[in-house]
């Protein structure tokens, strides 16, 4: 089997590991990839806001999020590891079409508002260290996007070495500032003891919440899990949960530092001081070197800004690639998904930015944060329900007490959203000039998302959910083949994707060939998994393509065809041509979709890349 980006092949594999350290290393991973999203420059506002406004009253709301992200995570790593299928594609065979794609709206929302939060920090800490314009800094961001295809070429271990190192920057640079604030131990402690000062407190305190417990990390860390490979028995799997616990806890305890070590700083700093407005970013690196005494303080600060914007990167990239092949069955080019998720987040920057100055970046990112909070049910209620069901489970359900403790949590977060909106609409409608407009725009939005949340937390008791393997694929397979023609080929292979395509290049292959030649089948799997960690991957999308190419050599072999198959990882250009290039065949035959212009960029041109690759004829079949 050619294998792509063979760096990143048998790299995560965790059987055949001797000892007890060794097999927990290999499942070690995911959860990483994870917690750079849980310290993104989104956090920085949001507890240098409740550091500075209420001192160490909030950090016990910093606490609460993290046991909140720990459990959730657990649940979202039990659905990959048990089902194979991550969040978006369980939804997907759950819920209508309708429904899905609302339930996609608002997934992207939540990843173009925590990439907003990351071009906005980066864009500040390159101010803050080089003296770059904001707007320039907001541009610059864009080049991020080469950065993280080049890491990805470059292999998953150099990938997840980069991302850790600059964790390690992050948090050694608060191991100093800690030195430098000299927080009381004191106050630290009482400020675990839960207490919600004001209004404004609740705010920030949604807002921290929202900038914890990450939406869209829910669909990650489904789907990362599945790289790794193991045993799929009942120990095999139970083990498998168990080292991805661990690997959670650990991941978000090191997060968990950070967020409460940025608190903490403002805190010490600027509540102790008096100084109860410090929710700028530029206004806290300004100040630390005059209030701490030290030129280092501000320094450190900006450089840990930098590496926190640039490591969270790549969470809102492979989140949203997941988000949309689950929900729509759609794969772009990731340079594409890239750039457009960039944009979305860079264009509404720039324009606020220009209008209203850089003093507004603290509250954009506040905001960011505030509409990650509102997002967060819509993925945590089908996330409950999903690892609660028995048959989806397969008898690793979780236990009565765990659903308790996981609906408490939706509960919470789901009713102080509720009462943020509330008070939100509220304030608009007594402050408007015109409230008939938003009467008749934004209540009615609010009530419809209000069904749609009680909706998808009812249906599951009402109605059984569709358990159809192939409800996820859209694969079709009526074929209907015409005659075969003489024999002038004698190994002939076939690119298959499970599309109308097939027909045409199957019946032009036999035409070639016929009865009496060898066919193989090529299908390559190119999900961002596949990508990313080659035939290590064992997600539901390839138990889905081995079951089809197999149903498709069955059918010709009873047709009297030599039938063999050939499955592929990762970018199917190179993949295909590597297959083609270690065997020996006479010709490849390929179908295509006969797109152009806009659609070759979105999608790729596997045809015009492949030729160049391979040293025998390639047979293009238009269909």
């Amino acid at each position: 089997m050619g294998k792509s980006l063979e760096e990143v092949n048998q790299t995560v594999a965790t059987q055949g590991k001797t000892t007890i350290f060794r097999k927990i290393l290999a499942f070690f991973g995911p959860a990483y990839l994870i917690s750079v999203g849980y310290m993104d420059p989104g956090n920085w506002a949001t507890d240098l806001a409740g550091g500075s406004q209420f001192g160490y009253s909030l950090l016990w709301v910093l606490l609460m999020s993290n046991i909140m992200a720990l459990l959730l995570q657990s649940l979202s790593a039990r659905l990959g590891i048990v089902t194979q299928r991550d969040l978006a594609q369980a939804s997907r065979e759950t819920y209508s079409k309708f429904i899905n794609y609302i339930l996609y709206f608002l997934a992207e929302i939540a990843i173009a508002a925590c990439d907003l939060a990351e071009v906005l920090g980066m864009a500040i800490g390159l101010n803050l260290l080089f003296g770059i314009p904001l707007i320039q800094g907001v541009v610059i961001t864009v080049l991020d996007t080469f950065l993280l295809l080049f890491l990805i070429n470059k292999g998953i271990r150099k990938m997840e070495a980069f991302i850790i190192a600059l964790v390690a920057i992050i948090g050694f640079s608060f191991v100093f500032e800690m030195i430098f604030a000299q927080p009381e131990i004191k106050s630290v402690l009482s400020g675990l003891i839960p207490s919600i000062p004001s209004e404004a407190a609740l705010y920030i305190a949604i807002g921290i919440i929202g900038a914890t417990v990450m939406p869209h990390n829910l669909y990650l860390h489904s789907s990362l899990v599945q790289t790794r490979k193991f045993d799929r028995s009942k120990a095999g799997i139970k083990q498998a949960l168990k080292y991805n616990f661990i690997d959670s806890t650990i991941a978000l305890n090191l997060a968990f530092f950070v967020n409460a070590a940025i608190l903490i700083l403002a805190a010490a700093t600027f509540y102790k001081n008096g100084l109860f407005e410090v929710a700028e970013i530029q206004d806290a690196h300004q100040l630390l070197a005059p209030m701490l005494g030290t030129k280092w303080a501000p320094i450190l600060f900006a450089v840990a800004l930098i590496a926190a914007g640039q490591s969270s990167t790549i969470t809102g990239t492979l989140a949203g690639q997941i988000i949309m092949e689950g929900y729509l069955n759609l794969r772009i080019q990731p340079w594409v998904r890239r750039i457009i998720t960039r944009l979305i987040a860079i264009v509404p920057a720039v324009i606020v930015i220009s209008i209203f100055g850089e003093s507004v970046t603290g509250k954009m990112l506040i905001l960011s944060q505030v509409i990650l909070s509102l997002q967060l049910g819509f993925a945590i209620i089908p996330l409950i329900h999903f690892v609660s069901d028995k048959s989806k489970m397969k008898g690793f359900h979780i236990s009565k007490t765990t659903q308790i403790a996981s609906w408490i949590v939706a509960l919470i977060i789901v009713s102080l959203n509720a009462k943020l909106v509330f008070n939100e609409i509220q304030g608009w409608l007594q402050s408007s000039s015109n409230p008939v407009i938003l009467w008749l725009t934004v209540v009615p939005l609010a009530f419809g998302f209000l069904v749609l949340l009680l909706y998808i937390v009812f249906k599951p008791f009402i109605t059984k959910a569709k358990h159809n393997i192939d409800n996820h694929s859209p694969h079709n397979l009526q074929l209907k083949f015409s005659q075969t023609g003489s024999y002038t080929k004698k190994n002939i292979a076939i690119s298959v994707d499970f599309s109308s395509a097939d027909e045409i290049a199957i019946n032009s292959a036999f035409e070639l060939g016929g009865m009496d030649a060898n066919y193989t089948l090529i299908h390559v799997v190119e999900t961002v998994g596949a990508i990313i960690y080659g035939d290590n991957i064992d997600d539901h999308e390839t138990i889905i393509d081995e079951k089809l190419l197999k149903e498709y050599k069955d059918m010709l072999t009873h047709k009297g065809f030599k039938v063999n198959t050939k499955l592929g990882f990762g970018k199917p250009n190179a993949t295909i041509a590597k297959i083609i290039n270690e065997s020996n065949f006479d010709v490849l035959v390929m179908g295509t979709h006969g797109h152009t212009g806009l659609k070759d960029i979105l999608f790729g041109t596997t045809v015009d890349k492949l030729r160049h690759k391979i040293s025998i004829p390639l047979f293009i079949v238009k269909n």
